[in-house]
């Protein structure tokens, strides 16, 4: 079987695998910069509170652009939003590796934030209104994996990078979204065309899908993924390794790279049950699994037990990045919008405070206690998924699969 055909059998659009090839490129880039983010800043002088200022300012730009990126991709038409995004970062990244002083290195990196925020949600608003209802947890989850499958080649890419100089992946990062401006330009058309499926939806009002508790669950999980997973984890995990087990920095990139090969290898089956079974049991699943790991990673005796608790993270971690999502599609009709840059801010509010929470906990009490606020909010998440009626969570394979909803 040709690979045309192979995409075609998987029932997905064209615009799902452009996507996560789009992903993939996005995230290599960005994680050849990781290794020499904040060794390159603190080439500058920078003192620990600004090297934690590199990060937030990129998440906070992105907080603030996302209310209004729906409307660029609406006017721009979303292949032509994905580009713009990605060119605003590739500009940003060059500012960053050619910043003469600390100030502008932060500006430059912040304003990156901005095209973050840009392809972020024209990528996912073109998702969801492209895949068809009952395949909405797969496309969330290949598209996940992109991202997954660059975050785990792009640090080691990086390090060699750095051999030659810290701004070396910095200049890569940029080549390769140019690369993906022009590849996703030749790949999509302006403008995809709605899925059609046998019954067609009106949009809703963002006031109307405010109320749905499909939304608002997906809102408050996708709060404790910002949290946890882009926040607390990559910010606190590296601190555990070196000032509790007292290992080297190279054994939290061994872990997490680890971890990330369990995540990928959980996305099939995640988006799998998520279409089969519905959002709500994957998503209290996901709240149960990341909240119990969280509580556990502090405790773990030594690295091998902290890479089992990591790995088991993972697996909670990529239902999260399925269910939530295609929640949030369910709750729009597919129309996306508004409500998904809502959803992108509440992650990106996790991801802002969970450290700067987590690190005044740290700095009174402990480890255990800095890691235990997120892990009560991924269980509270799960908690408010419990609360989706069965019949509402199930009406996308109602609709779309009758004989496998009343099976």
């Amino acid at each position: 079987m040709s690979v045309k055909n192979r995409l075609n059998a998987s029932g997905l659009p064209r615009t799902t695998w452009v996507l996560s090839v789009t992903a993939l490129l996005v995230a290599i880039g960005f994680g050849v910069v990781i290794p020499v983010l904040t060794p390159f800043a603190r080439t500058f002088g920078a003192s620990n509170f600004q090297l934690g200022l590199v990060v937030s300012l990129f998440a906070a730009m992105r907080l603030i652009t996302s209310p209004f990126a729906p409307h660029i991709g609406r006017r721009l038409g979303e292949r032509n939003g994905i580009t713009l995004g990605v060119l605003i970062v590739a500009v940003s990244t060059v500012a960053t590796a050619l910043a003469p002083t600390l100030e502008l290195l932060l500006i430059a990196r912040g304003l990156g934030g901005i095209g973050s925020a840009t392809f972020t949600i024209s990528a996912i608003n073109l998702l969801l209104s492209t895949a068809p209802e009952h395949l909405r947890g797969r496309a969330s989850g290949l598209y996940q994996g992109g991202f997954l499958l660059g975050n785990m080649t792009g640090p080691a890419l990086g390090g060699l990078l750095s051999s030659i100089s810290l701004q070396a992946p910095f200049y890569f990062y940029a080549a390769m979204l140019v690369v993906c401006a022009g590849f996703t330009m030749a790949m999509l058309p302006e403008r995809a065309a709605p899925s059609t499926t046998r019954n067609q939806r009106t949009p809703r009002r963002f006031t109307t899908v405010l109320k749905d508790v499909r939304y608002q669950a997906a809102c408050m999980v996708g709060l404790g993924q910002g949290w946890q997973s882009f926040g607390v984890r990559n910010a606190f995990i590296p601190l555990l390794v070196t000032e509790s087990l007292l290992l080297e920095t190279y054994w939290t990139g061994i872990a997490f790279a680890i971890a990330a090969v369990a995540q990928t290898l959980m996305l099939i089956p995640a988006g799998n049950a998520t279409d089969r079974i519905g959002r709500k049991p994957v998503m209290i699943t996901s709240g149960i699994v990341c909240g119990l790991a969280t509580f556990a990673m502090p405790l773990s005796p030594n690295i091998w037990i902290l890479v089992v608790v990591l790995c088991i993270y993972g697996v909670g971690a990529a239902m999260q990045g399925t269910a939530p999502t295609a929640a949030v599609g369910d709750a729009t009709h597919g129309r996306g919008g508004v409500p998904v840059a809502a959803f992108s801010m509440v992650m990106d509010l996790g991801s802002i405070f969970g450290p700067l929470v987590a690190g005044a906990v740290l700095d009174v009490w402990s480890f255990e206690a800095a890691f235990a606020v997120g892990g009560v909010i991924l269980l509270a998440g799960s908690l408010y998924a419990a609360f989706i009626p069965k019949s509402l969570d199930r009406e996308f394979l109602a609709k779309q699969m009758p004989e496998q909803a009343e099976g």
